[in-house]
């Protein structure tokens, strides 16, 4: 399962490692800087996931910025609430790729949250073959 974080909205995506394939989910929603827990234990208990992949905001250089630090305090605390093992995946250009592909599909006003998070989650896979 791999989380697109932002600071007002998170995306989710779930895939299967032997294909290496993953489907755009849903949009959690980030309250008062406090993402759903709640709501993310629900989707974890109900896809039952082995790992979760966060996305690693970084500059276009590699440097950190300031929601790099939120987004790795994120992959902490999913790790301590649902003793589940948490990787980190730069998410460069996936919010664009998201978009690009929403836009060749034709679908009007979906969500790019999602898309990003199973963008982010197939190029894990990718890299987990090489």
């Amino acid at each position: 399962m791999a989380f697109d974080f932002g600071t007002h909205y998170i995306g989710v995506a779930v895939g299967q490692s032997i294909t290496g394939t993953a489907t755009a989910l849903e949009t959690v929603r980030v309250r008062n800087g406090k993402p759903d827990f709640a709501w993310i234990g629900k989707l974890i208990a109900q896809w039952q996931p082995d790992l979760l992949v966060v996305g690693d905001p970084l500059n276009m250089d590699g440097t950190e910025q300031e929601l790099t630090a939120l987004a790795r305090r994120f992959s902490r605390q999913l790790n301590g609430r649902f003793s589940l093992p948490v990787e980190l995946v730069d998410e460069r250009l996936t919010s664009i790729e998201a978009k690009h592909e929403i836009e060749e599909l034709g679908i009007k006003g979906m969500d790019d949250h999602p898309v990003a998070a199973k963008i982010m989650l197939e190029s894990w896979f990718a890299e987990q073959q090489r």
